[in-house]
C-alpha cells in the first residue's frame, strides 16, 4: 500500500501550486490535449471524490462504483472546469481531505483491502481496496506535472517514480536503462534498449510526449498509449 504520509505531502504540494496560479490562468492550456488547467484540477477533484465514494462503500458494506458512468464523469469534469478558480480549489481540497480520511479508515480494515471495486457499473475496469492509495498517488503526481507549470516529472520523488516504472516496465517491449540512478528494468517481451533518466522513463511510460529525453538503440521507441 502506498504511504498515506507521502500521499498527503504530494497533495499539499499540488494544492500549493493551484493556490499560486492566477485565476485567469485556469483557462490556459495544460499539457493534456483539449484540457485547460481548470480541467486538470477539476479531474483531480472528481477523482478524489470518486475514490472516496468507493472506499466508503467498502467501509459501509454498501458497494459503490467510483463513477456512475464514463459519460457522467466527462460531463462532471467539463462542468467543474467551467466553475470559478476558487470553487475548483475548494473542491480539490475538500475531495482530498475526504479521501484521506476514508483511506485512513480503510487501512485499519485489513479484511477489506482485497475487496474488489468497480470503476463504473459496466465492470470493465476493476481494482481492489488496497490499490486506492496508489491510484490516487498516480493521479496527484502525474496531473501535477500535466498542469504545465513549474512542477515537472523531474520533481517526482523516488518513492513515486520507482513503483511507477516497476509497475509498467513489464508492459512495454523494451529494456529500460536509467543512467542517472544506474538501474535497468527488463520487460517480459524482448525489445530495444531505451535509455534516459528515471523521471523521463516514468513520464514516457504514462504515455506522455513521445519519449522526451530518451534514446532507443533501434532508433524508435515502442508506442505507449496515454492513460
Amino acid at each position: 500500500m502506498y504511504s498515506l504520509t507521502d500521499l498527503r505531502a504530494a497533495t499539499e504540494d499540488l494544492l500549493a501550486t493551484l493556490d499560486a496560479v492566477p485565476d485567469d490562468d485556469f483557462a490556459q492550456d495544460s499539457l493534456l490535449p483539449d484540457w485547460t488547467i481548470g480541467h486538470v484540477a477539476g479531474h483531480v477533484a472528481l477523482n478524489s471524490e470518486g475514490l472516496a465514494r468507493a472506499a466508503r462503500g467498502l467501509l459501509d458494506g454498501v458497494p459503490r462504483t467510483m463513477y456512475d458512468s464514463n459519460e457522467v464523469r466527462a460531463a462532471d469534469i467539463a462542468e467543474l472546469a467551467a466553475a470559478t478558480p476558487t470553487q475548483i480549489r475548494q473542491r480539490v481540497r475538500a475531495g482530498a481531505d475526504d479521501l484521506h480520511a476514508a483511506l485512513s479508515d480503510l487501512h485499519e480494515r485489513t479484511d477489506l483491502l482485497g475487496t474488489e471495486i468497480l470503476r463504473t457499473p459496466d465492470g470493465e475496469r476493476r481494482f481492489r481496496g488496497e490499490d486506492v492509495a496508489w491510484m490516487r498517488a498516480r493521479e496527484i503526481y502525474i496531473h501535477h506535472a500535466d498542469l504545465g507549470l513549474s512542477y515537472t516529472r523531474h520533481d517526482w520523488p523516488e518513492a513515486f517514480w520507482r513503483p511507477l516504472i516497476e509497475q509498467f516496465a513489464r508492459k512495454v517491449s523494451a529494456r529500460l536503462v536509467a543512467g542517472d540512478v544506474n538501474e535497468t528494468w527488463q520487460a517480459d517481451v524482448v525489445g530495444p534498449t531505451v535509455r534516459g533518466t528515471a523521471a523521463d522513463l516514468a513520464w514516457w511510460l504514462t504515455g506522455r510526449p513521445a519519449g522526451d529525453g530518451l534514446d532507443s538503440d533501434s532508433g524508435e521507441l515502442p508506442r505507449i498509449e496515454a492513460w
